[in-house]
């Protein structure tokens, strides 16, 4: 074999090698163009801030995880219903890529626009869902919907497919809601979304979370929903304040092996009147 020949097929390697990094280089910045369209979305989707009412306390906290070069679909959200009562949801899109965040817009904004026409928590999840079947998504998502009224501390709550929530009272007692729930949204017409009622009590907590915050490689569902629930009945009886157990909850989703998006919510009530 020549000198000759042998340069020549190493410059031809070079070429190859150069030319599939190059191929390379400009799949990952588009795969990460889109990973930061996803995150501007879900940003973008997420209240810019919450209600106010006698007494009522909002706190939330929210953490987007990448799975390589993928992002989630979870969301929060908290308004003010035309009657004054509070909307409340809480849910997770199937997937992780930009199609997720998308939707997950979808299902908010439909949330927010059916609340106006018709806010009993379970009417409200049966017409999203019908609205997201008559879209034909390929995607569904799970969701937990909340009414609360601020003057008679009532909590009305419907679940699709939902995490159940957390609760605790000031007395120190705490668990997890053992209310019916139906199928997630974008899977079945028809369904029947069955209300759960509460009353929030002075001193009390619910906390809505999303999977990412209690589930993962190093801790199960139950563990995680124990650990919250632990949370949730300390600070109750320490009267802290929801944004600092909303704080605490966060932190749970470090120690499961976060590898989706985790999503908290808490609600409390303490007693006191909104200053003007």
């Amino acid at each position: 074999m020549s000198r000759t020949g042998s340069t020549d097929d190493g410059d031809e390697l070079l070429v190859r090698l150069g030319t599939l990094t190059a191929q390379a280089r400009a799949q990952a910045e588009v795969q990460r163009s889109r990973v930061e369209l996803a995150v501007a979305l879900q940003r973008g989707m997420l209240p810019r801030g919450l209600p106010v009412g006698d007494g009522v306390r909002l706190a939330v906290r929210y953490a987007p995880a990448y799975q390589g070069l993928n992002v989630g679909g979870d969301w929060y959200d908290a308004f003010t219903m035309p009657d004054g009562r509070i909307g409340l949801s809480i849910g997770d899109v199937q997937g992780h890529n930009i199609e997720a965040a998308a939707f997950m817009g979808q299902v908010r904004v439909g949330l927010r626009a059916l609340a106006s026409v018709d806010s009993d928590p379970g009417e409200l999840l049966a017409r999203t869902n019908e609205l997201l079947l008559s879209l034909s998504p390929d995607l569904f998502a799970t969701c937990t919907f909340m009414r609360l009224d601020p003057a008679t501390r009532l909590l009305e709550s419907a679940r699709a497919g939902h995490l159940p929530c957390v609760w605790a009272m000031a007395d120190g007692r705490a668990g997890v809601t053992e209310d019916e729930g139906g199928p997630p949204l974008g899977i079945q017409s028809g369904v029947h979304y069955p209300v759960t009622r509460y009353r929030l009590d002075t001193g009390g907590v619910f906390v809505l979370l999303t999977d990412g915050v209690v589930e993962g490689p190093s801790m199960s569902l139950d563990e995680g929903l124990d650990q919250v629930v632990r949370l949730a009945g300390v600070a109750a009886v320490a009267r802290l304040d929801t944004d600092s157990l909303a704080a605490a909850v966060i932190k749970v989703a470090e120690r499961v092996g976060h590898e989706d998006d985790a999503a908290v919510l808490v609600i409390g009530h303490d007693g006191l009147r909104t200053q003007p």
